[in-house]
């Protein structure tokens, strides 16, 4: 099948219902958390929900379809995304991967600087054609009425998708279970894939991911659940680096919840998110807060209306469901080489650090299974750093990716 131009277009009525279910809502007491250590703030909550009451959807609608936006089936599954053409006199294909939860829209930011530098003060010889798929089950990739959707098969449909847009090679970056995919797409398709830009060191092929592999389900996933910081110690960790492992400590505690839940329940989740969008709001914007930089305003890290499309696109695409599952999926689908060389990844690898990310590993690991050529700590950032400082990334991408434009 080949890609179809495709037009964001929700129904009248659905944005109808929305405005009724959020007129409709029945709050519960909120003793004690101003500072949100039980859970998304009412306060915050109310406030956000009078937003999104005068928000005009369509707005949104406008600004995605300003964009190059297409359809196509990859192997049974729909794959929406954006295709924007670079201006500049050789511009690199990229493919860009967003994570949970995310949406393709938390690249809005970057993709004029990234497809036309000379426009925003860089240089035209550092262009892109940017590729930006939605996740499968994600926002418009959906409905995804298939099982067993996860990082590794996306990776595949990925290639997949290059191939049908006529990019023989092509360079990759990507955040959250993004750098998963990528990661996967820079081993198994090497001969294609130019570098690899990520905003955690891939751990594809390192002690941890073999630790997983061959295990029992329960094994796997007391190992995933219990996170990162049981699978490292304190000690792994360069003198100069341990304040990121103290850091990782802190925030793991506001990560557990999502990954327990939708690695293990994700269906029984999934009524109320698709019944109440104020609980679908609590769920994303938790993350939200509990993962970026800001000193305890929400709003000092992401616009309102970035929030609101957020949540809307979830809603909307009915999506959240197969974006939850595919936790399940990948939670019991240990990762699996498809060659012995060593690195496992072994085109160039560049990583961006941000401080406020919620998983740190330390460079050693990056080191010892990718082939690390580009490494930038920044002092400003957090987990959604293409949302929220993505102009830091730009300038990251680029210079990572300048010289294997000669390769």
């Amino acid at each position: 099948m080949r890609p179809e131009p495709f037009t964001a277009a929700v129904e009248d009525e659905a944005v109808a219902d929305l405005k009724s279910r959020l007129r409709r809502t029945r709050y519960p007491l909120d003793i004690g958390n101003a500072t949100w250590r039980y859970g998304t703030n009412a306060d915050y909550l109310r406030s956000f929900v009078a937003f999104w009451l005068d928000h005009d959807w369509r707005e949104t609608e406008a600004e995605i379809n300003s964009f190059a936006n297409f359809r196509v089936v990859l192997d049974g599954v729909p794959v929406h995304f954006l295709h924007e053409r670079g201006k500049g006199p050789s511009p690199l294909p990229l493919i860009l991967t967003h994570g949970w939860p995310w949406t393709f829209w938390d690249f809005k930011e970057a993709i004029g600087p990234l497809t036309d530098p000379g426009a925003h003060g860089g240089d035209p010889a550092d262009a892109f054609d940017v590729v930006i798929p939605s996740l499968p089950g994600f926002g418009f990739s959906g409905p995804l009425e298939i099982e067993g959707v996860q990082t590794a098969n996306t990776a595949d449909r990925w290639a997949e998708l290059m191939t049908l847009l006529g990019y023989d090679r092509f360079a990759v970056a990507g955040s959250d279970l993004g750098v998963r995919v990528s990661a996967h797409l820079a081993h198994a398709h090497s001969e294609r894939v130019i570098g690899l830009h990520a905003t955690s060191p891939p751990s594809l092929g390192s002690a941890r991911e073999s630790r997983t592999s061959g295990s029992s389900t329960l094994d796997m996933l007391l190992a995933r659940l219990n996170g990162p910081v049981r699978a490292m110690r304190r000690e792994d960790f360069a003198p100069e680096e341990r304040h990121r492992f103290d850091l990782m400590e802190q925030r793991w505690a506001g990560t557990l919840s999502h990954v327990a839940a939708q690695s293990t329940d994700p269906q029984t989740l999934a009524y109320g998110m698709h019944d109440s969008p104020v609980a679908l709001a609590a769920w994303l914007l938790e993350r939200r807060y509990n993962w970026s930089d800001h000193d305890g305003l929400l709003d000092d890290s992401f616009a309102r209306r970035a929030l609101i499309d957020l949540v809307g696109i979830y809603w909307f695409t009915e999506t959240f469901v197969s974006s939850a599952r595919m936790y399940w999926h990948e939670f019991r689908a240990p990762w699996s080489p498809v060659h012995d060389r060593k690195p496992a990844i072994d085109v160039p690898v560049g990583v961006s650090v941000f401080p406020v990310d919620v998983v740190y590993r330390p460079r050693r690991v990056a080191e010892e299974n990718a082939n690390l050529v580009y490494w930038q700590e920044h002092d400003r950032g957090g987990h959604f750093a293409w949302a929220e400082v993505p102009e830091l990334l730009v300038a990251d991408v680029r210079e990572f990716f300048r010289p294997l434009r000669r390769g």
